[in-house]
């Protein structure tokens, strides 16, 4: 009985995993949570967290049960909350339904929760399993643990190059590297993360817009933010004349200026360029959890240097440039001996398209 018991468990909580997924993008600077009801074998009711301010996953699971869920056991996907946040403590609201038992996937790792919740739930009677499906709920929510943990953001570091490892030709001609479905994928991703981070060159080279274009569904833009340590940018910009209420952060050394019309961030200089670990604080403190790194090779470098990345997606077309003036994924000075090639972990490989897309993760000394 007990072997089933578990597997109903694991199943259960998949459900809830994917209603978590439906908030993506939407829930920053919060969790994505999913919960479900479950009463004589038969699911009550199912919700998720939709975005920040509004009622948290095991609220609208609750609601969608009708209210009445005594006896029953809920999964969710993280501990639920004993603080007062954008919303009333989840944990208050529950002793309250008369619950039979509590599946959590994961504790929750903000310092103001941190097991309060599961232990205020088993001070109240209320039998609590926690680390089912546990991995799955900390890659699911790994911008939310990064930031609540360490006050800064998770930081992706993206490209799309060539076999040879060239992201445009030796003229700076880029368009386009990678093919349709990895742009797509791309576009995707800008609708996922806080922040969207480029160097003054690819905005002056590539006039991008730094927007979401994706055919169906809702879309929100990230917050654009672009490093000018020497005084390159223009304000003519496309980036510049958008219409739209999302915020454009030109980042300068704290003796430069940039006048144009988008808000300008100070930073204290670092070889050449800004202080990458400052700028991130900064962005934490604005609640951007997680940025997308699309700059050119020298942001790149400068970006694994400073040791802010923790997650890297190169998109890999099937292509050969060459030319030793064509720009590479990652420039700068470089290691002197192999030993000193910074590690990474976890790495996959799949095919997007014609192109392959390698994700791995930094891997921490």
């Amino acid at each position: 009985m007990r072997d089933k018991a578990m597997s109903n468990d694991v199943e259960y909580m998949r459900r809830a995993l994917a209603l978590a997924e439906k908030g993506r993008g939407r829930t920053s600077p919060n969790p994505m949570v999913g919960a479900l009801l479950v009463r004589d074998g038969r699911i009550i009711g199912e919700g998720w967290h939709e975005r920040a301010g509004d009622p948290h996953a095991e609220v609208n699971a609750v609601n969608a049960a009708g209210g009445d869920v005594a006896g029953a056991t809920l999964y969710v996907t993280l501990e639920p909350c004993s603080h007062v946040g954008r919303t009333p403590p989840c944990v208050d609201f529950l002793l309250d339904r008369q619950l039979a038992r509590v599946v959590v996937a994961m504790h929750d790792p903000n310092p103001k929760v941190c097991g309060e919740g599961i232990f205020r739930l088993r001070a109240a009677g209320v039998d609590v399993e926690v680390g089912v499906l546990e991995d799955e709920a900390r890659c699911l929510n790994e911008y939310f643990i990064k930031y609540i943990t360490t006050k800064m953001p998770f930081v992706i570091a993206k490209c799309g190059m060539s076999l040879d490892g060239k992201i445009a030709t030796r003229t700076g001609d880029s368009r386009w590297v990678t093919g349709e479905e990895s742009r797509r994928m791309v576009h995707r991703l800008r609708n996922e993360v806080d922040a969207i981070l480029v160097g003054s060159r690819t905005v002056m080279l590539d006039d991008p817009s730094l927007t979401t274009r994706l055919e169906r569904g809702k879309v929100k833009d990230p917050v654009r933010v672009i490093l000018d340590a020497d005084s390159y940018l223009d304000a003519d910009r496309r980036v510049f004349h958008l219409e739209d209420n999302v915020p454009t952060l030109v980042v300068v050394p704290d003796d430069r200026r940039f006048e144009g019309p988008a808000e300008v961030v100070r930073a204290p200089s670092r070889k050449g360029g800004v202080d990458l670990r400052h700028l991130m604080r900064e962005l934490a403190a604005r609640e951007i959890t997680s940025v997308l790194i699309e700059g050119g090779g020298t942001t790149h470098a400068s970006a694994f240097e400073e040791g802010i990345v923790d997650k890297v997606m190169f998109f890999i077309a099937p292509k050969i440039i060459g030319g030793r003036d064509a720009v590479t994924a990652v420039e700068g000075e470089g290691i002197e001996r192999m030993a000193e090639a910074l590690p990474l972990e976890r790495m996959t490989a799949r095919p997007v398209g014609e192109d392959i897309l390698v994700e791995a993760y930094v891997k921490r000394a």
